[in-house]
């Protein structure tokens, strides 16, 4: 009888999206694109992470290659059911089962997948994929049920900031009317079944459009900061405020405990000339101190007791990205595996003659003054 009850109670829990799986169980990860035709091999990205303790990752894709060589590592992977796909797995859910029985089942459990994200940035975009988007989360869903996968890999979607109507102040934080019929239907099944809801929050972009913001505000650098005139709330840095307008933004329809995690942030070393404050050293400044914001598993001023997380865009400079020059911009590593600039990490190769070159450099300096000095006494005493 007591089984019989404890079976009811998590069945009830699970209906009402109160267990769930938990795609990100860190609070700092990488975006891990691979857009280009000269970055490391994974064998050598895994090598890369490991130096740096990275233990979150998501790819945008289910690159055999990466899940292969990540088998065993421990790190955490998302993988991305391409945005190409999304109307065919919305119409058959065969489709679904294949993508994961042929990509993802062969390399469980060694490698650890732990979600699965259903297309990047579909509302706001193409109304015919917005369609479909939350029938392919669903036969996305049903698949993995039917692999009794639903308890180790989540299932989401990353939204762009278009989802929104406004952000600002963050107590204002609402998502736009016209996209709520498809908004509005993900946002129930997400409930039900635990997964969060992850932004694309980036303050480099916020800045790049309207340049008069404060940019030390964008750069968690000190400054004044604003109050929310309604929740009284201060924000020192855009990229809580951003994460609060979410949070907000979510319980205005009604969804206070869904967890809001960002799936892409980060600032461009480099840009065009009209991409305001795509410089090496304002990249390092927001890297470096979103790091440290994240490694201190703090909460938001809204939410103090939620530790915020994100993924960082990106790992490397991706040279065949299409766009502006900041779109192949934003990594903190070159694709020679170097750091792109000093935030405290390790890169495969140095960005600078290393210690060992000096110190080669030196014993040959040393070598050279004493064989000089030898034959300067040698012709002194003769």
């Amino acid at each position: 009888m007591a089984n019989s009850s404890f079976i009811f109670l998590w069945f009830i829990l699970l209906l009402n999206g109160i267990i769930a799986v938990h795609g990100m169980k860190g609070t700092y990860g990488i975006n891990y694109g691979k857009i280009s035709d000269n970055i490391p091999t994974p064998e050598n990205v895994l090598i890369l992470l490991k130096k740096n303790k990275i233990k979150n990752i998501r790819i945008y894709d289910a690159d055999q290659r990466v899940l292969k060589a990540f088998s065993g590592s421990g790190i955490e992977i998302s993988v991305c059911l391409p945005n190409e796909l999304l109307i065919d797995v919305s119409k058959n859910g065969s489709i679904a089962l294949e993508w994961i029985q042929v990509n993802l089942q062969p390399f469980l459990p060694g490698t650890s997948i732990r979600g699965i994200a259903v297309g990047n940035e579909i509302l706001g975009g193409d109304t015919a994929i917005a369609e479909a988007l939350v029938p392919a989360v669903k036969s996305v869903y049903r698949a993995l049920r039917k692999l009794g996968l639903t308890d180790t890999i989540e299932v989401s979607t990353p939204h762009s900031e278009a989802v929104f109507n406004s952000t600002y102040p963050p107590s204002d934080g609402a998502f736009k009317p016209s996209l709520m019929p498809y908004l509005g239907p993900l946002l129930q099944f997400f409930n039900r079944v635990g997964s969060p809801f992850y932004i694309n929050a980036y303050p480099f972009l916020a800045y790049k459009f309207e340049p008069t913001i404060d940019i030390n505000y964008a750069l968690f650098k000190k400054n004044k900061g604003i109050v929310d005139p309604k929740t009284k709330l201060h924000y020192d840095n855009m990229f809580d405020a951003m994460v609060d307008a979410t949070y907000i933004a979510l319980e205005k329809l009604g969804y206070k405990k869904m967890q809001v995690i960002v799936s892409e942030t980060g600032w461009a070393s480099k840009g065009d000339d009209n991409e305001a404050g795509a410089t090496p050293e304002n990249a390092r400044t927001y890297n470096f101190n979103l790091h440290k914001r994240l490694m201190k598993k703090k909460g938001t001023p809204y939410k103090p007791k939620t530790k915020a997380k994100a993924y960082v865009f990106a790992l490397f400079n991706e040279n065949l990205k299409p766009g502006p020059t900041s779109e192949r911009n934003f990594g903190l590593f070159k694709a020679d595996g170097s750091i792109a600039y000093d935030i405290g990490f390790k890169g495969l190769v140095s960005s600078s003659p290393s210690s060992k070159d000096f110190v080669l450099r030196g014993r040959f300096w040393i070598s050279q003054s004493f064989i000089i000095a030898a034959c300067a006494t040698i012709l002194v005493l003769s």
